[in-house]
């Protein structure tokens, strides 16, 4: 059973802030910590977020898989600016109403209707509830408006009005456009010219990097073999997180030296190689933890291991030691690809390796690659 949070408006320090409040559970007292802006009160005894910092709909998504949620006491105050659809949503501040009714029926209709076509096409799970969480978001928005006249101008208005007023992501910006035109195409088939609706300018962010004697000191960090398995194959095979928890003992094949990786992003199969060290750690570790149903699994046999305490398994690793660096488990997959290009393999098989579907996408670790800027020369020596 979930732990119930409860989220209360406050002060502290001379400052608003939202208390949060649920009782002591390992697990989520570790996510609260490691995965949102929380910071824990010695004098009140309680967890807090400074209101400026709070994205409610980020906390929720963050903590879902393990809380529920009372946002009552936050609605009391703010119910002019709250659509009760969802504790998620909240619409542009400029369409205040002190009159404002929960969605319609046809609203919600049309969303569970939506998140059915999309398992129906095969997408991940992931994926749907993203959808749906930015659909909704978009559908506060504009609401009461009808759905069929919704038009290209209410996309712009949300665009400027709440992703850019709100400092959000290129990369949310682009997942609200992705979910909304599947939406307004396929179920709702409106005014709404969806091939018409700009995407955000695309930008390049490098990918981080750490040099093999940081990933080195990472893996050897931890003398629990459970926790140094986990690390180590993210890095080893190149896994995403959520690969690395839905992998299965029947999935290492020792005898090949491979793993077999299913049903990854884009319900992609795809296989890696298993070098002979990291078969010995994946046999010690099993003949202690003797795995039931998942490769790596909770406290509880058969309980899959948690992507929140998988990052605290990092956040220790880090703390050991020593490095201050804002490390991520993907970092971990992004240095396994920049050291097989520095070693010299060929980007192409790096691309399977990694499951990329585009080679461009595979490329931007040519622009981190220590290999091939080391040999640019700078014209700066030719001055003296």
């Amino acid at each position: 059973m979930k732990t119930k949070i409860a989220l209360l408006p406050g002060t502290h320090r001379k400052r608003e802030v939202i208390f949060i409040l649920f009782p002591f559970n390992d697990e989520l007292n570790t996510a609260v910590k490691t995965q949102t802006p929380a910071s824990w009160s010695q004098t009140k005894g309680k967890w807090y977020i400074f209101e400026s910092e709070f994205n409610r709909n980020k906390f929720y998504t963050t903590l879902e898989p393990l809380a529920t949620f009372d946002f009552s006491a936050l609605n009391r105050t703010k119910s002019e600016s709250i659509i009760n659809i969802s504790p998620v949503i909240q619409p542009n501040s400029e369409k205040k109403d002190t009159h404002l009714k929960p969605f319609s029926q046809d609203f919600l209709t049309k969303i569970s209707e939506f998140q059915l076509w999309m398992k129906h096409k095969r997408y991940s799970e992931s994926t749907i509830n993203s959808y749906a969480d930015c659909l909704k978001v978009f559908l506060a928005f504009i609401w009461p408006k009808p759905l069929l006249e919704v038009n290209n101008s209410d996309m712009i208005d949300f665009v400027n009005q709440y992703i850019i007023a709100k400092n959000l992501s290129y990369a949310y910006q682009n997942q609200v456009i992705n979910g909304t035109k599947l939406f307004f195409r396929e179920i709702v088939k409106c005014e709404l010219e969806v091939d018409k609706i700009e995407r955000p300018r695309h930008e390049l962010k490098l990918p981080n990097v750490l040099s093999k004697a940081e990933v080195s000191l990472i893996l050897k960090s931890h003398a629990n073999i459970k926790h140094k398995a986990m690390l180590s194959l993210i890095y080893a095979c190149g896994l995403r997180r959520s690969e690395l928890l839905n992998l299965k003992p029947v999935d290492i094949d020792s005898k090949r030296g491979l793993l077999m990786i299913k049903k990854a992003k884009g319900n992609k199969d795809r296989v890696a190689p298993l070098t002979l060290k990291i078969i010995e750690m994946l046999r010690e570790y099993y003949r202690l933890y003797k795995p039931k149903v998942w490769l790596f699994e909770g406290t509880a046999p058969g309980e899959r291991y948690s992507e929140q305490s998988l990052q605290s398994v990092l956040k220790q690793a880090l703390e050991k030691t020593k490095i201050t660096k804002p490390v991520t488990l993907h970092w971990l997959r992004h240095s396994y690809a920049t050291h097989l290009l520095e070693s010299g393999t060929d980007l192409r098989y790096i691309q399977e390796l990694l499951g990329h579907r585009s080679s461009k996408t595979t490329e931007i670790y040519t622009h981190v690659s220590s290999h091939y800027l080391q040999k640019i020369k700078s014209p700066y020596d030719d001055l003296f």
